[in-house]
């Protein structure tokens, strides 16, 4: 059965099905031969239908309507700016403000897509006419985009919260750490880079423009406030924080700064509705898929074929990277963690692994994976808004790969980097 499976999805795939047809299709053949028949359909409906019933995921199309309406008004370059008048003057301090500028953006949309066109769009001009290469530009706005995956809000991380019965609270704080340690690594690469290639600095902005700077990206900081204070204090669940954050995007566009009108409303909800179906759809089937194969016990099978019950902690964690990243080259995210996590789940649980330790290795590598070839969705949302070749777009990824690997490797490591705020905030 489990050959079967493979190959129709692998057969799907190559000729060119969007994932969730894939998925369903293997879902139904698992379900035909372990019941022999469709006498018992009802009960692949009902699994999809348990799939998007936690309220929790209400959290994803209110993150994703906050997104899209900041990245329509002011918000993203009212953040741009802020940064630059800091750190633009210094050496790489124009890509160290893209990097910073990415994370910042994606504290307040959780978006990695949304993070690109926001942030690269501005930026990618300025860098270009300042001296740095194309290939560096765009490897450097892909990767930053991706620390939207750790910074909260992050949907990955409520997609894995959902699917593993852990605290997206818990994940949330634990993300902030390992996404500041890669802008970190991030930022001394932009430095040496620029150092290297002898890259101009920007002029120094006067300290009555800094706090010019400060003044109006104060309404757009409220976004983190809002997110990580409101559910550190206690005050919001992560899916009230959404909807609070959603609010708080409404007031800021369309009353305090006027940048979007009613007419806006139509298209704003459009895209939204298009892009919340498509995560609700692959997060229904992909709980079918997950039932179906725990239900024929698929993962213990696959677990014990290649040793990993037997590895301890540190084995089942590497396992876990190595097959995530390599998921996430080739297959969506959101469908990686839903196909994966449950096959992992035995492990997990056999060697008494913190699960908000397992899900932000695995939010990180579908980050990596987000960013690396050859299928990497940010890369193809970078071909699409900067208009550039494919190969250009990933030629300069490897060295930002590299650190968000050693950040893996550093998370198995030393697992306080994730866990320490989590246990200042809920232990």
């Amino acid at each position: 059965m489990t050959t079967i499976m493979v190959v129709t999805m692998i057969a799907l795939l190559l000729l060119g099905f969007p994932m969730m047809v894939p998925l369903i299709a293997a879902a139904v053949i698992g379900f035909y031969m372990m019941f022999n028949g469709f006498g018992q359909m009802d009960t692949l409906i009902q699994q999809m239908m348990a799939g998007i019933r936690p309220a929790s995921l209400i959290a994803v199309p209110m993150f994703i309507l906050a997104a899209d309406i900041m990245t329509r008004g002011q918000s993203a370059n009212r953040l741009i700016d802020m940064v630059m008048a800091f750190i633009g003057h210094i050496k790489g301090g124009l890509a160290v403000s893209t990097a910073a500028s990415c994370t910042l953006f994606g504290a307040v949309s959780g978006s990695t897509q949304a993070t690109v066109v926001a942030v690269g769009s501005p930026l990618r001009p300025k860098m270009l006419k300042a001296g740095y290469s194309d290939s560096f530009t765009l490897a450097l706005i892909i990767n930053a985009s991706d620390i939207a995956f750790l910074i909260p809000p992050s949907i990955g991380m409520i997609i894995y919260g959902v699917i593993s019965g852990t605290s997206i609270g818990e994940l949330f704080i634990a993300g902030i750490g390992p996404g500041l340690l890669i802008l970190l690594m991030f930022s001394a690469y932009c430095i040496v880079y620029a150092i290297v290639k002898d890259v101009p600095t920007e002029a120094r902005a006067s300290w009555k423009e800094r706090g010019t700077a400060v003044q109006r990206a104060l309404w757009p900081l409220g976004f983190p406030v809002i997110i990580v204070g409101g559910i550190y204090g206690g005050i919001f669940s992560p899916t009230e924080a959404a909807a609070a954050c959603v609010l708080y995007a409404v007031l800021l566009e369309f009353v305090v700064f006027r940048s979007l009108k009613m007419r806006d409303i139509y298209a704003i909800a459009k895209s939204t509705g298009l892009i919340t179906a498509v995560v609700f759809i692959l997060v229904a089937v992909g709980n079918s898929f997950s039932w179906i194969i725990s239900f024929a016990q698929i993962p213990q099978a696959i677990l014990e074929s290649v040793g990993v019950n037997d590895a301890g902690p540190t084995g089942v964690l590497i396992a876990i990277c190595v097959s995530f990243f390599i998921a996430c080259m080739f297959v969506d995210p959101i469908v990686v963690i839903l196909v994966l996590t449950p096959i992992f789940a035995p492990a997990i649980a056999a060697t008494g692994l913190d699960p908000v330790l397992v899900g932000i290795l695995i939010t990180l590598q579908v980050a990596i994976g987000s960013a690396t070839p050859p299928f990497g969705c940010d890369i193809f949302t970078a071909i699409a808004i900067f208009k550039r070749p494919y190969w250009e777009v990933i030629r300069g990824t490897p060295p930002f790969i590299f650190m968000l690997i050693l950040t893996a490797a550093l998370l198995i490591m030393f697992p306080q980097i994730a866990l320490f705020l989590r246990d200042v905030a809920f232990r």
